[in-house]
């Protein structure tokens, strides 16, 4: 069976550095807001581009981190509108509910599956504070025209960066682009943690200081409170282990992007539908490999038959989750077929040459 995704192996390759990072933090006896923190937090700001990066519990976490920032600096209120693809992870839209900000669901474009940006302007109200834009499995969404869009607007850019880490547009890095962004190294990231594991990057110091407060029980200094806080601390174990993996992400995504081109010129299925993005020099990282059939059940089945284990990035979108049974009734439908058609393929940068081949010729062989 090729895996969808062999996270062992992944690690395995760089076992002997993560076990004596893991041991050399274990021996110091400090598990919290320590130098192994510092040093990664160095890293991913040095990385983007950026003046900010803060580590935190997870990748919801920093999304939510943001908003509250925001609102604590009175730059959002409860109630204010958050323009989001409607195409998204449910994280995405639980960053801005659990902040009692409102969700704008925006429709994707059906070729990249990203926010479409023709429909942004349109929904944009009084109520607007920001755009939250989602690079969805690894590609980015960004232009200057949503720049100069929130520049007229006033509006924040907030980036969801949890599947896009290492993308460029024109020569900037993806959590770069934005006011602000959050990260997500949860294990079977592009840069995955072995546990939870997340990051916001900014611009900003203010917002910086407000963020790390908040993610310490809201303190800046122990045992005095500023805000109301939350815990949500990148540990020191983890931020070890990532430190380790970053030396080799870029070169870990430039395996994935061999495979997605093979992907994207040797499968000839005309039942296949591929991904269809800008051809910009590092504007994909491909964190998924996602194409598109109208019998997605049949066609994950065929394959599994054959020895290929696939995912479904996702299957419910968020407005018809119980969870937010007062967005049911939004017509989106080119969201609900991108999420009734979509089938992720392997792709990690442990598969072999052969396991790429295997895929490209069952699909290819494929009929409905």
């Amino acid at each position: 069976m090729i895996k969808f995704l062999d996270l062992q192996k992944v690690n395995l390759s760089h076992q002997q550095e993560i076990e004596d990072a893991i041991l050399q933090t274990f021996r110091s006896g400090w598990y919290l807001l320590g130098d192994k923190v510092k040093t990664f937090e160095k890293q991913l700001s040095a990385y983007c581009n950026v003046p900010h990066a803060i580590g935190v519990a997870n990748g919801l976490d920093a999304l939510r981190l943001i908003f509250r920032a925001y609102i604590e600096l009175g730059i959002m209120k409860e109630g204010d509108e958050v323009l989001v693809p409607a195409n998204t992870y449910i994280a995405s839209i639980l960053a801005i509910t659990d902040n009692r900000l409102v969700p704008v669901l925006i429709e994707p474009d059906i070729k990249t599956y990203n926010i479409d940006v023709t429909r942004l302007e349109e929904k944009i109200s009084s109520k607007t504070k920001a755009i939250f834009l989602v690079h969805l499995y690894g590609s980015i969404v960004f232009s200057d025209e949503i720049k100069t869009l929130a520049e007229r607007y006033n509006l924040k850019i907030v980036e969801d960066n949890a599947q896009a880490i290492g993308a460029v547009w024109k020569n900037k890095k993806s959590g770069s682009l934005g006011d602000a962004a959050g990260f997500s190294f949860y294990p079977g990231k592009n840069l995955g943690a072995l546990g939870d594991a997340g990051a916001v990057c900014c611009k900003e110091e203010t917002l910086a200081e407000c963020i790390r407060a908040l993610a310490n029980y809201g303190s800046q200094k122990k045992y005095v409170n500023q805000y109301q806080g939350y815990n949500s601390r990148l540990d020191e174990i983890q931020a070890a282990v990532l430190s380790v993996k970053f030396k080799y992400l870029d070169k870990e995504n430039s395996r994935r992007k061999e495979i997605a081109d093979r992907y994207l010129t040797e499968i000839i299925n005309p039942e296949i539908i591929l991904p269809q993005h800008k051809i910009e020099e590092n504007s994909h990282v491909y964190h998924l490999f996602v194409v598109r059939t109208e019998n997605r059940d049949h066609l994950q089945k065929y394959l599994e038959e054959n020895g290929i284990q696939t995912l479904i990035h996702y299957p419910i979108p968020p407005h018809h989750q119980v969870a937010y049974a007062h967005l049911k009734e939004l017509q989106l439908p080119i969201t609900e077929k991108i999420h009734n058609e979509v089938l992720s393929l392997p792709i990690s940068p442990v598969m072999n040459d052969n396991e790429v081949t295997k895929i490209i010729e069952t699909l290819n062989s494929y009929s409905s």
